[in-house]
């Protein structure tokens, strides 16, 4: 086992990881930017580095000033939480050359999986239906357009690498895809330090559900069910759900076999999640794969009693995975509801500042994740999620229950959050039949 993992992020992810690794009895150090110098996970963690100012090209995605930090405070292993590095094969490929171990899948797995093109080829090789796209990586405005009239609009332009709706752009015709194609790329560039981009022929209305999976150095591969992860705004979820309501337990088993297929291909370890997109027909299609911890990890952690990051740190110990497929149980329904710091009055726009009132909802079957505090203040340099509140209940109607009542007991003043969007989506008549697709959001909107 470690002695001294480095968490090579922010916010509430670095505090989560911190946690797992406190109860494990394995010391921490926190790295964190200029602007992060208070943020709560550079308090808890046993050290803390400052390895650059507020841009992340210059603290969170600089590579030599993390590995400094973990070699000048001798840390032998880094948890890269989600998001900055957390998919870079070249970061994981340094760790390993600096005899650092990378809590996290192989650089090779990353490469076969990671990469979202790649990670189409190697579903298809497998049988796994995909969505039909174009066959490489698109590096011309006049290529994406004669790919388009393949396809046949509406399609959608995505980055290669990296997540979280980050250089996604649905285009309807030749003049939305040449303004959009640019500005896809140079937001990948950005989030990623990752240019590339494809094109996919884009489903409407379709559902979005993903299979958490575990899977250890010596071949045993698990998933530990599904989330639906549908409710999302600008293809960024909003609130993840396990199980989902429009699974049964056939198709679940289905599309759970399916990722376990995937990644045995690779020869896969640590933490990972399969997607898929689900028509209203019940047809699935592969949509991409995150050689990651998920933001949404809580609700399957809810649903299993599994916990994920933990298991993240024994794998890359190198320990086996001591639970069987068939010992795996879903059991209740959870609901995760992410509280970012937004205006949902202006469209969702981010809304930083200082956080004068910080209360928590707490009691039965609630659980929070977060990284903020009374006085502390939120910078406008990063993702505006501050806190996931994640209720449990013995089914999903109880869940809904319990999350109406946190939302009304979490208090966040003065800025604004998407408190009362989730107030509003709990008591939806939609939302309460579990009635929904990816265009939720936008629907809820117009008819409001």
């Amino acid at each position: 086992m470690f002695s001294k993992i480095l968490i090579a992020n922010r916010g509430e992810v670095a505090v989560r990881v911190i946690r797992a690794c406190k109860e494990m009895g394995l010391r921490t150090v926190a790295v964190y930017s200029e602007p992060d110098a208070q943020s709560l996970h550079a308090r808890l963690a046993d050290e803390a580095v400052c390895i650059g100012s507020s841009h992340p090209s210059e603290s969170y995605l600089n590579i030599p000033a993390i590995i400094s930090a973990a070699e000048i405070t001798d840390a032998d292993a880094i948890h890269p939480g989600y998001g900055f590095l957390a998919e870079n094969a070249h970061f994981a490929e340094i760790c390993e050359s600096c005899d650092i171990t990378f809590i996290g899948p192989s650089p090779e797995n990353m490469r076969l999986l990671g990469d979202k093109m790649t990670a189409r080829k190697t579903a298809e090789k497998v049988g796994i239906p995909v969505i039909p796209g174009s066959p490489n990586i698109i590096k011309t405005k006049e290529e994406a357009i004669k790919i388009a009239k393949k396809l046949k609009y509406p399609v959608i332009i995505k980055a290669s690498a990296g997540g979280g709706g980050k250089g996604m752009r649905v285009c309807h015709n030749d003049v939305r895809l040449v303004s959009s194609f640019m500005t896809a790329q140079q937001e990948a560039e950005a989030a990623f330090g990752n240019a590339d981009v494809y094109l996919e022929k884009y489903l409407e209305r379709p559902r979005h559900v993903e299979v958490q999976i575990l899977a250890d150095r010596f071949g045993h591969i698990v998933h530990l069910g599904e989330r639906d992860c549908t409710i999302q705004r600008r293809h960024q979820k909003l609130i993840e759900e396990s199980p989902s309501p429009a699974i049964d337990s056939k198709l679940r088993k289905k599309i759970g076999d399916m990722a376990v297929k995937a990644a045995k291909t690779c020869n896969y370890v640590n933490a990972g999640t399969v997607e898929f997109l689900l028509d209203r027909y019940g047809n699935f299609y592969f949509l991409e794969v995150n050689t990651r911890l998920q933001v949404e990890h809580p609700v399957t952690e809810m649903v299993t009693g599994i916990d994920l990051v933990k298991e993240q740190i024994k794998i890359a110990s190198g320990m086996k995975l001591l639970y069987k497929q068939d010992a795996i149980k879903i059991k209740g329904a959870a609901i995760e509801c992410r509280i970012n710091a937004e205006n949902t009055e202006k469209d969702f726009m981010p809304c930083p500042g200082k956080i004068d009132i910080y209360l928590p909802a707490g009691g039965p079957g609630v659980r929070v994740d977060s990284h903020v505090y009374s006085g502390c203040t939120i910078p406008p340099y990063y993702d505006s999620m501050i806190a996931k509140v994640i209720s449990y209940g013995k089914n999903r109607q109880e869940a809904i229950d319990i999350m109406k009542r946190s939302l009304d007991e979490f208090i966040i003043e003065p800025i604004k959050t998407t408190i009362p969007f989730h107030k509003h989506v709990m008591n939806d008549t939609l939302f309460l039949r579990g009635d929904f697709a990816t265009d939720y959001v936008e629907r809820l909107s117009l008819s409001e």
